[in-house]
């Protein structure tokens, strides 16, 4: 793994198995407001993010979908009035790689 934080590292193309259990808690200690989900092909990487008000959420949402879009890497959202959870997973690896770790750090970073 690159020794660059994640906020900075790119995403690539991800084959072979998902990133195992052990090799989580390094990988969300750059991450404090995330938590995965389930194990192995169930596990996603999740956070919710609670805005102001529609507008706010709607603006939150469009700026994930442009990190998305960069990286070619797209999360699962559930998105409400002043609210928007993402759910990111990896399906290539059937499970988390490296990409969703990547994509949470830059949506940490562009939410702050």
């Amino acid at each position: 793994m690159s020794t660059l934080p994640l906020a900075q590292q790119h995403c690539s193309h991800q084959s072979g198995p998902a990133l195992a259990a052990d090799a989580l808690p390094a990988l969300l200690a750059e991450l404090p407001d995330w938590r995965v989900d389930g194990e192995g092909a169930q596990a996603v990487l999740t956070r919710t993010f609670t805005c102001p008000d529609f507008h706010h959420t709607m603006a939150l949402v469009n700026a994930i979908a442009w990190v998305a879009h960069q990286q070619d890497h797209h999360p699962d959202m559930i998105v409400g009035y002043n609210r928007c959870t993402l759910r990111w997973s990896t399906h290539s690896v059937g499970g988390l790689s490296i990409n969703d770790f990547i994509c949470a750090a830059r949506v940490d970073a562009l939410a702050r």
